[in-house]
């Protein structure tokens, strides 16, 4: 069959008077075929109409579709049985015409973005296997629209904690960051709203200053406005993630990065270039780093439980403050940071995607079998030989030898070598320690008996009492 184009030619050649033969010898075509076209009177294509052998059986084929579940084998199936004389592939054919389980596909379009334009960045759960066990985490990536430079990191979950961690991570990768960061309306950022209407939660609004950068949701069901974050889901899973085992997050975060420096270097075919080769000329439009740029954190405040630890995403973390004690958390991407007040009272590395795990510094567990009063006796006894150094080997045998409890022992003789002067009671011990005295009772009142009238004045010694009174 002609094409329109050549029906219209032969009807612009007849006009100017142009025998039908010569019609036909220009254009390479029959003298019957520029006679039929002459006589349709209209250069227009004519529809074929084509009875089709399915035509009668078109409402009992809609009605077998819903009764089927969309299954278009089984609806040949059963039409067959009731009469029906077609091929299967004429049967789709004639499904398709009649919009019965096949909808046209609109145009996706072609959207275009200047360098540091925008940002798109997306979640996506996948399973990996970690420790040689099958977990079901979250991937968060990052890619520049323009330069299509992919960074991307799994976590076991994504709250609002996590995106910042991630978005600042991503940041430092890029050195920078573009003007928009369109995301997929989720309620890590949004407040309320959608699309065009979304409304930022403010701590993630204030978050977006500080970068220099603003979020933007594209509207529910237009998933293509961000074609260039959703596309590489299916990369990193079916390249990237096939074979691959990993100790823990950190594992797969470390084997991640260097995969996306691999993968930005490589040439792509549909850009004539690599993302990297593209990221140079978009750096210098991209948002630098601030001058400072703070360690994300998440604040909690907990009380010290009976163990000495607090407890975090259901892991506990041994403290050296006081049971009972109210202490601030901070819990950073891969630490946990125990303040009591300004200073610092201890630091844990943080067990990220575990749960009921106790991580335990013996430097905050007293050695076994020294409770509180062992303790309390020890400070004493460090504080006696602070004060007076020559009576460590009286302190000792105190300890082997004093009659009651050794902890009320050193408390007294602490009391004594701050109440007495050094000489007369370091000579009293001395004495002591020769005979193996440990009474204290006696050895004060050794002591006060060395002192004499040096130490305590008596009536009529006082220079200041002239009158003996």
């Amino acid at each position: 069959m002609l094409d329109e184009g050549t029906r219209t030619t032969i009807f612009e050649l007849r006009k100017k008077g142009m025998p039908i033969r010569e019609i036909a010898r220009a254009l390479v075509i029959s003298r019957g075929a520029v006679r039929r076209v002459l006589g349709s009177g209209t250069p227009k294509v004519p529809r074929l109409d084509r009875k089709e052998k399915a035509a009668p059986f078109l409402d009992r084929i809609r009605e077998l579709y819903g009764l089927c579940k969309g299954n278009l084998v089984r609806v040949h199936e059963v039409a067959c049985a009731e009469g029906l004389e077609i091929s299967y592939p004429a049967f789709t054919s004639f499904c398709r015409r009649h919009g019965i389980g096949a909808e046209p596909r609109p145009p996706a379009g072609r959207y275009h973005f200047d360098p540091g334009q925008e940002m798109q960045h997306d979640t996506s759960p996948h399973t990996i296997e970690i420790a040689g066990r099958k977990r079901k985490v979250q991937v968060a990536s990052l890619v520049l629209c323009y330069s299509r430079l992919l960074f991307f990191q799994y976590s076991p979950t994504f709250t609002r904690f996590d995106g910042k961690v991630f978005l600042t991570d991503a940041f430092r990768y890029v050195g920078g960051c573009c003007d928009v960061c369109m995301i997929d309306n989720t309620h890590v950022v949004v407040q309320r709203g959608s699309g065009a209407e979304m409304v930022v939660v403010p701590e993630m609004e204030a978050f977006g200053e500080h970068f220099g950068f603003h979020f933007k949701a594209h509207e529910v069901g237009d998933a293509n406005r961000s074609a260039r974050v959703e596309r590489p889901f299916h990369y990193i899973e079916n390249n990237f993630e096939a074979g691959r085992k990993g100790e823990d997050f950190a594992d797969w975060n470390r084997q991640a990065v260097s995969w996306c420096d691999t993968v930005n270097a490589r040439g792509k075919r549909h850009l004539k270039a690599s993302p990297r080769e593209l990221f140079a000329a978009e750096q210098a439009h991209l948002h630098p780093l601030p001058a400072f740029v703070p360690e994300v954190y998440r604040l909690h405040h907990r009380i010290v439980d009976i163990e000495g630890c607090v407890r975090v995403d259901s892991n506990f973390y041994s403290v050296p403050t006081a049971v009972g004690r109210q202490v601030e958390v901070r819990e950073t991407k891969d630490r946990i940071i125990v303040y009591d007040g300004p200073r610092i009272e201890a630091e844990h590395a943080r067990a990220v995607g575990r749960t009921n795990k106790r991580v335990t510094d013996p430097a905050h567990r007293p050695p076994r079998g020294e409770g509180r009063k062992t303790r309390k006796r020890q400070e004493a006894a460090a504080r006696i030989l602070s004060l007076a150094p020559e009576l460590e080997s009286y302190v000792k045998a105190l300890g082997k030898h004093g009659k009651g409890p050794a902890s009320r022992l050193f408390r007294r003789l602490l009391a004594m070598v701050i109440d007495y002067p050094r000489e007369p009671l370091v000579a009293a011990i001395g004495e002591a320690a020769r005979y193996g005295l440990f009474d204290l009772e006696r050895v004060e009142r050794m002591v006060l008996k060395r002192i004499g009238e040096d130490f305590f004045y008596q009536t009529g010694d006082d220079p200041g009492d002239q009158d003996g009174r």
